[in-house]
């Protein structure tokens, strides 16, 4: 795009502003009024679009887990990856919706190296026998997408008794992760992504109560669980550091995806009909949101850099809460100690 085409809505918005008032209340002004309007409006849509990643690096040869990729930010990631020719390894629960997912990425990039893989991370059984198949099968790890997740549910629990959201968002992927450090360690440089949310902004690990059993809140219990997630990966960074493994964590926006399927009030048609010019000019669309995924995942100048948390391909101060070091170990060893008192012999 040039530069003329670039700043063009900037001059018909300030154009617009000038000529609107030299001709007030004539035809003219109208008309002015309307493109100042829109091409207000188009400059306002761009910037919630946010950051798009432009570099053009190859991965043939590279292995990428990506969890919960059958729709949305997971899919598109699964989709671009698979374009710059990775061998794509879709871990999802769902398995006919997978596949329908597997059909379309590789149609669309002419990669047939995407496979798909049973996992449930609602489920440590389901998890530890993914690893178990990962870890005998696949000769490396590259790269590890933690980017499935549970958002604002009604209040239900694991297969394993843990409250939902903090089950799957942040300990199935702790355990998961963990048992694929090994693999991920051999296959240096390789990368850790943990997908988390601006939402770990109102977050608070409640170590008294993390399974919010004296009192739940969806959106509570959603934020402690994308806080967990930045906390995760502050401690990972310790625990691999000098592995050549790197760790980030990320915010991909809001973006219109099926983790708004608990939104009740949106299931109603003419909910979702008014809704809509909202959505359009306020969330990303889900290629939009899985920039900053692929910003993490290829940036080549990323590979000395780690436990960094980025939105809009860039990097961003993370909420105090997720500084704190002692807050990181202490989730670190109570995950330790859940996710090895819950597994499945």
């Amino acid at each position: 795009m040039s530069t003329v085409t670039k700043l063009l809505p900037y001059g018909l918005v300030t154009a617009g502003l000038v000529m609107s008032f030299l001709c007030d209340g004539c035809f003219m002004s109208k008309v002015v009024k309307a493109v100042t309007l829109l091409s207000a409006g188009y400059l306002f849509r761009k910037y919630m679009k946010g950051g798009v990643y432009r570099g053009k690096e190859r991965i043939e040869g590279k292995t990428v887990i990506i969890t919960g990729c059958n729709t949305g930010i997971g899919k598109e990631t699964a989709r671009e990856l698979a374009r710059r020719g990775g061998r794509i390894i879709m871990a999802c629960r769902d398995l006919e919706k997978a596949k329908m997912a597997r059909e379309e990425i590789v149609t669309d990039t002419g990669n047939p190296n995407v496979i798909v893989m049973k996992l449930d991370l609602s489920s440590f059984e389901s998890i530890k026998e993914f690893a178990q198949a990962i870890n005998e099968t696949e000769p490396r790890i590259d790269i590890l997408i933690n980017n499935a997740g549970v958002m604002m549910c009604p209040k239900m629990l694991t297969k394993d008794g843990l409250e939902m959201q903090i089950g799957v968002n942040h300990f199935g992927h702790f355990y998961l992760t963990n048992l694929l450090l090994d693999k991920l360690k051999a296959s240096t440089p390789s990368r850790i992504i943990i997908v988390s949310s601006l939402a770990h902004i109102f977050g608070k690990i409640d170590f008294d109560d993390i399974n919010s059993t004296k009192r739940y809140k969806p959106s509570d219990a959603y934020a402690q669980s994308k806080l967990a997630n930045i906390l995760h990966m502050r401690q990972l960074v310790k625990v691999l550091e000098g592995t050549g493994v790197t760790v980030y964590s990320l915010h991909p926006g809001s973006v219109d995806t099926e983790l708004q399927r608990h939104f009740t009030i949106l299931q109603y048609s003419i909910i979702k009909v008014l809704f809509y010019p909202v959505k359009f000019m306020f969330f990303k669309t889900p290629i939009e949101g899985a920039q900053t995924t692929l910003y993490a995942a290829l940036d080549p100048a990323l590979e000395t850099v780690t436990g960094k948390y980025f939105s809009d391909c860039k990097e961003k101060l993370p909420a105090p809460r997720a500084l704190v070091e002692e807050d990181a170990q202490k989730l670190w060893n109570l995950s330790l100690t859940i996710t090895q008192e819950n597994k499945q012999s």
